[in-house]
């Protein structure tokens, strides 16, 4: 059993221990988890650049907000913890935080949905309402195999530029976002968009593409539909059905 860490960490630390460790059984209720692979990272607020992660070996169903590893730009644990971390695997993650700021959370999957269209040569098309959310901040990064090399970071920074979404060719799907709400909510638009995507191909039928014009502009019409929240408006909902079908995550 996990001994909390509620009393042991700083107000604003719990708290994104909470957000993080939802958005990885959120992750896994929506059926978005690999297993134990993939990782959701989140940087801890203050001067340090110190962040969470999950422990490496635990599904995503069962992670809690004091399981949650404590560790540095290097994927090295910076605070006690019984639970390892795959330092390997934090490389995509660790050259988005130290280059974007605003990317306080960068979550990656691979969904069967995401990796498949992330195969397909054109990408994401024009199909869905959800496609132009994505189309309007998108970017992608071309197969390099498993992303252990440091030097492939420099190039997963450029790809995805000031870009909300990324799409890692053959590999997956990768959001940013300034909390684990506005990742996860990003992330479910890309989702949905390559789900409605596989279907729409497999319906073997003529397609209709939306006009360029309007995927220009989405992203000021994004804004005001959200009204600035992204996932600050979904997420008390999320939250509530978590607490539903799978409590425990604040522990």
């Amino acid at each position: 059993m996990t001994i909390s860490l509620k009393d042991q960490v700083s107000e604003s630390e719990w708290q994104l221990r909470v957000d993080l460790a939802a958005a990885y059984r959120l992750v896994a209720m929506f059926g978005w988890d690999d297993l134990v692979f993939t990782h959701i990272s989140a940087r801890i607020p203050g001067p340090e650049h110190h962040f969470l992660i999950n422990p490496y070996g635990m599904m995503f169903e069962e992670i809690t907000a004091s399981s949650l590893v404590k560790i540095d730009l290097n994927g090295e644990k910076v605070a006690d913890s019984p639970y390892p971390v795959n330092p390997a695997g934090f490389t995509i993650h660790s050259a988005i935080h130290q280059a974007r700021e605003d990317a306080q959370c960068v979550m990656h999957t691979h969904s069967l949905n995401g990796v498949a269209v992330s195969a397909q040569r054109d990408g994401v098309l024009a199909l869905s309402q959800q496609s132009t959310l994505v189309l309007a901040s998108l970017g992608y990064h071309d197969y390099e195999g498993i992303a252990l090399n440091e030097d492939e970071k420099p190039r997963l920074v450029s790809n995805l530029a000031d870009n909300t979404f990324l799409m890692l060719r053959n590999h997956g799907l990768l959001t940013v976002g300034a909390s684990p709400a506005d990742a996860f909510l990003a992330m479910y638009i890309f989702e949905a968009s390559c789900m409605i995507q596989v279907r729409a191909l497999a319906g073997n039928r003529d397609l209709t593409p939306i006009n360029p014009a309007i995927v220009e502009g989405v992203k000021e019409a994004a804004k005001i539909v959200t009204g600035g929240l992204f996932g600050g408006l979904a997420w008390p909902g999320l939250l509530r059905k978590l607490e539903r079908q799978n409590p425990g995550y604040a522990d």
